[in-house]
């Protein structure tokens, strides 16, 4: 029998490191500059130059030529010397974007969303009962009607009756339709404070995740500043925040028309927001007022919540500011609508919507 030769170990050739390190902060600045490759590219030279970033076995030039090879940005046809993202790299936010966040939540089930409702459905859940008349025999539980018999009667006259057998619940898989909102007006990025950042990297993130491990559902993006409107997900890196007040009754009404249209049965709106409503569109001109809670924009916004109730689409809001006037606007906006809200810092922001996006147990197969 042949022994074991061994061999002096040459490591394999470093040419992809240098690119592996310097494209995780290319990535990341890309979510700040929204999407701007120039941008993104001269910040990238600053921290060279201050923390030494490149080598001289690998320089920038190189980080940049093979950015462009591999397909990753392209120049720009109508200036010589300028970049722009390819859909490969809007991709690889997205999908870097859902790491960063799901990795920081524990395992669930695989499958779909789970509901309230358990009997004949389609996923084995953790929850053991009695044998009923009717359920179906593919449904008993062995191993648990076995150590019921044991307990029952005994190791010496062991037998399995009608009384031992155990019973695993299912749990439904329900396709669901979420609009997300996501609040664009000016104080998003006000008092020194990124708001919008962290809200484009969920949008990325929850867009991912949908399309990875739940293809069947439906994820529709909306912005809302003075009015309202939907994105692609390909637009998500290019986000700005604009000189806009914040027109929540306009989102909710697109949120709302967008999943009129949806035929499944669980419907959801996400909204994250910074601030009060301080806008409404009254024929062509805007009705504005940013100080204080206005009551004419707040009863119409409160108007929405409980037509949203009516449909059977629950609203959960995301509040990241903590002023307290701001979040008693929010606790009756979600009495209102019979919704959630949450009051999350913008590092706990994803965390918190793919708990309750993937973990909520409130909606109903009908």
């Amino acid at each position: 029998m042949k022994g074991l030769r061994f061999s002096k170990f040459t490591p394999p050739p470093k040419g992809d490191s240098g690119f592996d390190n310097l494209s995780k902060v290319f990535f990341q600045l890309l979510n700040y500059t929204s999407g701007d490759v120039s941008e993104a590219l001269n910040w990238m030279n600053d921290l060279d130059r201050q923390h030494g970033l490149t080598d001289d076995s690998y320089g920038m030039g190189d980080f940049i030529r093979d950015l462009n090879d591999k397909g990753f940005i392209k120049e720009e046809s109508s200036e010589k010397g300028t970049f722009k993202l390819t859909g490969k790299s809007e991709q690889v936010i997205r999908r870097n974007a859902l790491e960063e966040i799901f990795g920081k939540l524990k395992k669930n089930q695989k499958g779909n969303h789970n509901t309230s409702k358990t009997g004949l459905g389609d996923e084995p859940s953790a929850d053991i009962r009695p044998y009923q008349f009717g359920d179906a025999l593919d449904s008993i539980n062995i191993t648990d009607s076995l150590h019921t018999a044991q307990i029952n009667h005994g190791i010496d006259e062991f037998k399995l009756t009608h009384e031992d057998l155990q019973v695993q619940e299912k749990e439904h898989k329900s396709q669901t339709s979420t609009v997300l909102m996501i609040d664009i007006s000016h104080s998003m990025i006000l008092y020194g404070e990124d708001r919008i950042t962290p809200a484009k990297k969920v949008a990325m993130a929850l867009a991912e995740l949908v399309k990875v491990k739940y293809p069947k559902d439906t994820l529709d993006i909306i912005v809302f500043g003075n009015d309202a409107w939907p994105v692609e997900i390909k637009d998500l890196p290019y986000l700005e925040v604009g000189p806009y007040h914040t027109n929540t009754y306009a989102g909710l009404e697109l949120a709302m028309d967008i999943l009129r249209r949806r035929k499944t049965n669980n419907k959801q709106i996400f909204m994250i927001t910074d601030g009060k409503p301080t806008c409404l569109k009254v024929g062509t001109k805007y009705y504005k007022n940013s100080f204080g809670l206005d009551r004419k924009v707040v009863n119409k916004t409160l108007e929405m919540a409980g037509q949203c109730r009516r449909l059977n689409i629950p609203i959960t809001t995301f509040m990241i500011a903590k002023d307290p006037y701001l979040q008693q606007f929010v606790q009756e906006f979600t009495k209102t609508n019979n919704g959630r809200a949450f009051y999350s810092s913008l590092t706990g922001l994803g965390e918190y919507i793919f708990e309750d996006f993937i973990r909520n147990r409130k909606k109903t197969v009908r």
